[in-house]
């Protein structure tokens, strides 16, 4: 396996061992049906009366146990042996077609029983929009002969690979309680086999087994019918409890929250990744138990597979209409520092945001007691400047405009609706990162919204000269009233903003301005506000190549340049990319959580993006300078060295 980037990262050693585990899944195996229903043409049944629908494409993928098996092979692992039932029907057919077209081993566990109705999630499509789901299958009986040749075949198995997966998918399906006796005489018989769990509805009756479960099998497994807090400390609680019940170690999967690993008393958190596109956690369940299964079988540890799991079901969940998987390479692409999402509880509880001893600065993270500040990286709008305070409000209705084409006139209110609300979603998904980042998305959203043909779309490039037309007259309109003197340069400034540049430059720290909007803009507009001197030329923008970003290219500069260490420098910024690169690289990340309307006091829905990036610090103006200052190790002006007190 090629290596990232060079030297081998913890990502390339955690997956490179992958092709040598020999697993069997036992357990439901279904297909997926995708039925995509053509809207166009209205035809009544001549029998019925009732309308018909057409369905104009039809697509069947591995489901169940059969996407785990997917998963595992297209994770590279080179022997995996299916166990399991298929029904002697059409698709029972195409189940075993798709398991054998794979590369899985069907001829030593697949059993076909005329009395069985393969088990199939049919899911038909108007547009983008899911209808309601026609499942096969539902009603099952394990017969006791089909039964005892399962028993045996995972008996043989469990004798001849490193792993066992169980998937229990279906009430109806393979693992009855019946079946689960057998299958715990099997895990007890083979003592040097990891077997692990995905059972949805009895997972409480496995013994031996690792288990996998998401936060509301936990409490049902404890008993706590009824629980509603999704909590992490909750959460925490429920899986250390089972670790000690079972006595073996336990998954527990949180969504976009990551995923909880414990080994008895000891759990390790592994943080959810952040995600700039849409969507869909169909089948992300099967990529992680096959993940954790495969790094297991390996001979890693429980840490290591969680984190592998919670980078492979990132992959996975970016596959729309479809239970996708995640091949090394695009597990590799993500990375082995990708962008995670710190701290999400708190991000969506301010009240029960922490501050410095009387300030108005909240403390998310620890801030380093050897903190020598010399350099500072400012972002400019929001952070210091308000001249393009509304760009949302903007980029919002030109997206929506752009997405519905010539349908934007005449779309019926529930699809303006949707629109619009996919819209505001990615623009917070995606605020502080390049325009020319933001336009490529719509791009995409272009696309899956389908309401524009194809020789219609613009690239990126089109998208972002539509967009600063408009916004650039807004700002030039702002930029003329400072002209005229009838607005003052302080009317586009944040509370106390130059102050602390000026204040910062007083003791001797170089200051640094990146920004996501374009360069030459970046310098026009900080020197029409009068502070652009104070970065002696260190000011940085967008140059047109999305490749290039500006607030990373300049921090990768001065680390190398100064040979620094994080406790060196300090980012200041509004949006989740300047936290993200900050934290990603050691330094002292503090959020501006600004209102830029008032240009003082608390946006809340800025401090949850910034928790979520990564800030250690957050404020919601300068206004506090001297207290800042303090928080920074640095002498604040007129006083000596007295230190707040950090809280710890």
């Amino acid at each position: 396996m090629e290596t990232t980037f060079g030297e081998p990262t913890w990502l390339d050693r955690g997956l490179y061992p992958l092709a040598a585990v020999r697993v069997a899944v036992f357990g439901d195996f279904c297909l997926d049906a995708y039925w995509l229903l053509e809207e166009d043409a209205v035809e009544l049944s001549i029998e019925t009366g009732l309308p018909v629908r057409r369905v104009g494409q039809q697509r069947f993928s591995l489901g169940g146990a059969g996407n785990v098996a997917a998963n595992l092979i297209d994770l590279g692992v080179t022997r995996v042996q299916a166990i399991g039932v298929a029904g002697n029907d059409l698709f029972g057919r195409e189940l075993l077609r798709l398991l054998e077209e794979r590369g899985a081993d069907i001829g030593s566990g697949m059993v076909t029983d005329a009395n069985w109705q393969t088990m199939v999630y049919a899911k038909p499509h108007s547009g983008e929009q899911e209808e309601s789901r026609i499942d096969f299958g539902a009603f099952n009986v394990l017969s006791d002969e089909t039964a005892e040749v399962l028993a045996v075949a995972l008996d043989r198995a469990a004798a001849d690979n490193n792993v066992i997966i169980l998937n229990q998918q279906v009430p109806q399906g393979l693992s009855t309680p019946a079946m689960i006796d057998r299958i715990n005489a099997v895990i007890a018989r083979h003592t040097k086999t990891i077997f692990v769990a995905d059972s949805r509805h009895r997972p409480e009756l496995y013994r031996g087994a690792v288990l996998k479960l998401n936060a509301h099998e936990a409490a049902k497994l404890l008993g706590r019918t009824g629980q509603e807090d999704d909590s992490v400390e909750t959460a925490v609680d429920m899986i250390r409890q089972i670790s000690l019940r079972t006595e073996n170690a336990v998954f527990l999967t949180r969504g976009e929250k990551g995923i909880l690993v414990a080994e008895g008393e000891s759990v390790h958190q592994v943080a959810g990744i952040q995600l700039l596109s849409r969507t869909d956690p169909v089948g992300a369940g099967d990529t992680v138990v096959s993940a954790i299964a495969a790094v297991l079988g390996s001979g890693q540890d429980s840490l290591t597979a969680a984190q592998i799991a919670n980078i492979a079901a990132a992959v996975t969940v970016q596959k729309l209409q479809t239970t996708g998987t995640a091949t090394p390479a695009e597990i590799l692409a993500v990375g082995s520092e990708p962008d995670y999402v710190f701290e999400p509880d708190l991000a969506e509880m301010p009240h029960r945001a922490r501050f410095l001893d009387g300030a108005d600065i909240e403390r998310i993270g620890e801030v380093p007691d050897d903190l020598d500040i010399q350099h500072c990286i400012f972002d400019h709008d929001g952070t210091i400047s308000t001249l393009r305070e509304g760009w949302e409000k903007i980029m919002e209705p030109m997206m929506v405009r752009t997405i519905l084409g010539t349908h934007y006139e005449n779309a019926s209110p529930a699809v303006f609706a949707k629109i619009t609300s996919e819209v505001r979603g990615f623009i917070d998904r995606t605020t502080g990162i390049q325009t020319l980042a933001q336009m490529k998305g719509l791009v995409e959203l272009v696309r899956q919204g389908g309401f524009v043909e194809d020789r219609s779309v613009l690239d990126e490039h089109g998208y972002k000269h539509i967009f600063n037309q408009d916004l650039l007259a807004m700002v030039g309109r702002r930029m003329e009233k400072l002209r005229l003197g009838e607005l003052s340069s302080e009317d586009f400034q944040i509370k106390n903003a130059v102050d602390l540049l000026r204040a910062l430059r007083e003791r001797g720290v170089k200051l640094y301005l990146a920004s996501g909007t374009d360069e030459a803009d970046v310098v026009a507009e900080a020197t029409a506000l009068g502070y652009a001197d104070l970065f002696e030329g260190m000011i940085f923008g967008a140059v047109g190549d999305i490749k290039v970003e500006a607030k990373r290219v300049v921090l990768e500069r001065i680390i190398q340049k100064h040979n620094l260490s994080g406790h060196h420098f300090a980012v200041f910024g509004d949006g989740p990319v300047e936290m993200r690169e900050a934290r990603k690289r050691g330094g002292l990340s503090i959020g501006v959580a600004s209102d830029e309307v008032r240009r003082f006091g608390w946006n809340y829905s800025k401090r949850s993006r910034l928790i979520r990036a990564g800030a250690t610090l957050i404020v919601p103006d300068f206004s506090q300078l001297n207290l800042l200052l303090q928080a920074l190790r640095l002498t604040p002006r007129g006083t000596k060295h007295e230190q707040i007190a950090i809280g710890r």
